[in-house]
């Protein structure tokens, strides 16, 4: 897997709304769960956590859509409905789906949760497999854990 090469520019489907990375994950992962699977219409989606102001919308303008849950804000773009970003209240990240991004190559989830919910035939090459989601308390660990793993990586 490639270094990622900063600032990393993108866009949804149709591309009226553009982002923009200016600093490196600090986690990457892909979700099984019911909602990401239905949210993706996939066997998973796949997350970059980001800083929150390392993610920058550069035009157009986004819509919440998915569960429109208080607790999570998940960005869509408002003409192709492709799901750009989640916005977790109260956290100091932003989860972005790296697929929006012209360079992917740098993306490989370190981390899948609800594995119990993954379909059978679905493989993601995490470095670290999890039945639900990690307990706030592993978070510190396992943060430490992808930036010396992406560190070798490259």
């Amino acid at each position: 897997m490639p270094a990622i090469s900063l600032p990393l520019d993108g866009s949804c489907r149709c591309g009226r709304v553009h982002i923009r990375l200016t600093s490196a994950p600090i986690c990457t992962a892909a979700c099984h769960c019911r909602g990401c699977q239905k949210m993706a219409a996939s066997a998973y989606s796949l997350t970059a956590m980001v800083p929150v102001d390392a993610l920058e919308v550069t035009s157009g303008d986004t819509v919440i859509g998915g569960m429109h849950a208080p607790e999570l804000q998940h960005h869509f773009c408002a003409h192709c409905m492709s799901w750009i970003f989640t916005r977790p209240v109260g956290m100091p990240f932003v989860n972005v789906r790296p697929t929006m991004f012209e360079d992917t190559r740098w993306f490989w989830p370190y981390i899948e949760t609800h594995a119990s919910a993954r379909l059978p035939f679905a493989q993601t090459g995490a470095v670290k497999s999890f039945e639900k989601f990690p307990a706030m308390s592993e978070m510190e660990g396992l943060l430490k854990g992808y930036a010396e793993w992406s560190a070798q990586a490259v």
